[in-house]
């Protein structure tokens, strides 16, 4: 198992791009249109559309930084309702996604690749709002990304983020996605570097699945208030793909703002 999980991720949403992960289709120019048109939504968490209270009521010319949001899809949209995006992600392949949205459709839109826990390339208060969708469980550890995040928003800036349940990761996998059973399996907090056994994973998702962390809700929240932040808004929603959704929220998403003085 690699040592390097920044690395072994890269490749493997390279390669979820190929495989047609549904999280890696760019949007249609239908969607682009109804954007421009100010008709428009972008998904935070599961399939739900994000409260649009949770936005500045016009997007024109707002500096929005889609983290680890390559795909195709947040990135356009935004950019299609006036704001001005960069787009940061660890998969060249997600980020071609966007270049070929924004080629497509004449948006404006920058494309950066890194590891999230370092936005050195931005400087201090370089974004209006930080929009950061389920992805912080590809990273090993939290704090770095909320102090990042922190420095690179503007006074009064806000971070929408969406991340998993970590108790998601208590149950066994092949158990949950196969025959639908929630049978508790591991201690979290969970990794798939020492939790799982690397011939259990090939035989589940095979070699090059990306690798999951489960991060604790004091990691989560507390580790947002540790970097600054008031949390001004919270939301859940059920997992879109599996048997937990009868039983408890698959995913929780936070508005939290920096404040304008210190």
């Amino acid at each position: 198992m690699t040592s390097d999980p920044v690395a072994h991720n890269r490749a493997a949403w390279d390669r979820q791009v190929e495989r047609g992960n549904e999280w890696s289709r760019p949007v249609s120019p239908e969607t682009i249109a109804r954007a421009r048109a100010g008709d428009w939504s972008v998904v935070l968490i599961g399939y739900q559309p994000v409260d649009r209270s949770w936005f500045p009521a016009d997007l024109t010319g707002v500096d929005v930084l889609c983290l680890a949001s390559g795909g195709g899809q947040q990135g356009p949209t935004l950019a299609a309702a006036g704001a001005r995006v960069t787009v940061f992600d660890n998969s060249p392949r997600q980020l071609e996604q966007d270049r070929t949205v924004a080629d497509r459709e004449g948006l404006e839109l920058r494309t950066v690749l890194g590891d999230m826990r370092d936005l050195a390339v931005f400087v201090d208060a370089s974004f209006d709002l930080v929009f950061n969708p389920v992805s912080n469980l590809f990273v090993p550890e939290l704090a770095p990304v909320w102090r990042e995040c922190f420095r690179v928003l503007r006074p009064g800036g806000a971070l929408l983020c969406g991340f998993l349940n970590p108790d998601v990761y208590l149950f066994d996998s092949e158990a949950l996605d196969r025959r639908g059973e929630l049978v508790v399996r591991h201690r979290l907090p969970y990794s798939d570097l020492t939790h799982v056994p690397a011939e259990e994973r090939e035989r589940l998702w095979g070699p090059d699945a990306p690798l999951e962390f489960s991060h604790t809700m004091g990691e989560q929240l507390g580790g947002q208030l540790a970097a600054g932040f008031t949390i001004v808004g919270f939301s859940e929603a059920p997992h879109h793909s599996d048997a937990t959704a009868g039983w408890l929220p698959g995913y929780y998403a936070t508005r939290a703002v920096k404040p304008r003085t210190a």
